[in-house]
């Protein structure tokens, strides 16, 4: 069943207001007609609707809520990534994957080594183009939320939202002895749910300086092993190995 995103305010007396580009994408894509039942989503509660399409129009789509079906995607652990700013369309593929797996949020990070530097106009551009991105994979995926892609941070940024989250955990390839497991493991079990943080350098990594930055601030630096890991294929691994070890599958909000 074909799934789509709404928010509060387009739902009213068991009926639910489609707008934007999902209109064109029902009518002229994938050529949906009235009586035919589509699942929609409350991004702002995640509350899922089984819905009958009933007027399909220019610019909207009208459709009636049947009932209520369960949440099915968003579970127990809510993984933001903390990246460093990468070059190409490689943070891209890190909101495109990432949202697959399961990630909450994404926050590009400004770091010394990073090549990569937005303009104010550039910023908007980027950050717009790459929360669509984090939508339409959130579709295909059947998450019940959208991860959001916030402005650009700084390291400082960082260092001062640590104490929010359960466990921040920085990759860095000079760690040889704290892994991943280890703080995972010392967490497991303590909560039913959880809040981290990971921290990810952009391609030439992440400095010495900041790493102490981030060390006095509370976050935990790990090994990922003895490999040198591309930075999106970093967040990959990270984001998969934190699901495996704390997501409870039976877990429901």
């Amino acid at each position: 069943m074909r799934k789509f995103f709404v928010h509060e305010n387009q739902i009213c007396n068991q009926q639910i207001n489609i707008i934007g580009d999902d209109v064109n994408h029902i009518k002229n894509v994938l050529r949906l007609k009235p009586s035919e039942k589509i699942k929609i989503c409350d991004t702002d509660h995640a509350i899922n609707y089984i819905c009958e399409i009933q007027e399909i129009k220019k610019q909207s789509v009208t459709c009636l809520i049947l009932e209520i079906a369960e949440n099915e995607a968003e579970g127990n652990v809510q993984i933001h990534i903390f990246q460093g700013m990468p070059k190409a369309d490689k943070m891209e593929l890190i909101i495109q994957k990432g949202t697959e797996l399961g990630a909450s949020e994404f926050i590009p990070v400004a770091m010394q080594r990073s090549i990569v530097k937005l303009s104010s106009k550039d910023k908007r551009k980027k950050i717009d183009r790459w929360q669509k991105i984090a939508e339409v994979a959130a579709k295909q995926s059947g998450r019940d939320k959208i991860p959001e892609v916030r402005d650009v941070h700084t390291m400082a940024d960082i260092c001062h939202i640590i104490s929010t989250y359960d466990l921040v955990l920085v990759a860095y390839e000079l760690e040889s002895k704290n892994s991943i497991k280890d703080e995972i493991q010392k967490l497991k079990g303590t909560q039913e749910s959880y809040k981290i943080a990971i921290v990810i350098g952009p391609e030439g990594g992440i400095e010495a300086k900041e790493i102490e930055m981030l060390r006095d601030a509370g976050a935990k630096i790990v090994t990922l092993g003895r490999r040198i890991l591309r930075t999106e294929t970093v967040a990959l691994q990270m984001v998969s190995v934190i699901m495996y070890e704390l997501e409870d599958v039976s877990y429901i909000k």
